[in-house]
């Protein structure tokens, strides 16, 4: 039996930024811009500490890695973990 997806009326179609208090609509990359500068903010307040990676341990072992190296390349941490334990 095939799964039937329904979509929402709500759903979100394009990425939203805050620009004076208020989301609106933007582009994907003026979205992803706003996110690398926060996370750049963060960096710079907090140090390599002030950001982290928390991944699944539903994953494969592949993207448990590539998360693993996206923290440690892109934010330069070493603060990852995963549900393992649960």
């Amino acid at each position: 039996m095939a799964s039937v997806v329904q979509r929402s009326s709500i759903r979100l179609t394009t990425p939203l930024v805050r620009k004076n208090g208020r989301l609106e609509p933007a582009t994907w990359d003026e979205a992803f811009g706003v996110a690398a500068r926060g996370f750049q903010r963060i960096k710079s307040r907090s140090g390599e500490t002030g950001l982290g990676v928390f991944s699944c341990s539903k994953s494969t072992n592949e993207l448990n890695y590539l998360a693993s190296k996206f923290s440690r390349v892109v934010f330069g941490t070493n603060n990852v973990d995963s549900c393992n334990r649960t």
